[in-house]
């Protein structure tokens, strides 16, 4: 799978010399620490320029992009909060750390 991203990259940069504009890695929130292994093969293969986090509408927290974030400096870039096209949204850090430890916080009453 990796030597066949890497032939894509190479094709698109031969049409299109300054390409890729942006290399989004699309990691499942559920997956844990293996979206960790998942982001350092796939930087190997091209330069992945940013995060689009999915299964984010469940219980999952996807906690797992602040190692990589930490780690590899792979900004999370989109987020996914459902099936449709719509559902697809610019991150936004603020609510994603109080969606993060909202269950430890005290509702104001």
């Amino acid at each position: 799978l990796m030597k066949e991203l890497e032939k894509v990259k190479r094709v698109i940069e031969r049409e299109v010399p300054e390409a890729p504009h942006e290399v989004l890695l699309a990691l499942d929130a559920t997956t844990g620490q293996n979206a960790m292994a998942q982001a350092k093969e796939f930087s190997k293969a091209t330069n992945v320029t940013g995060i689009a986090l999915t299964k984010l509408d469940g219980t999952a927290k996807g906690g797992i992009v602040l190692a990589i974030r930490n780690e590899l400096h792979i900004p999370v870039k989109l987020v996914g909060l459902g099936e449709k096209v719509d559902d697809l949204q610019r991150f936004d850090a603020e609510s994603y750390v109080y969606g993060l430890f909202s269950d430890l916080v005290e509702k104001a009453e």
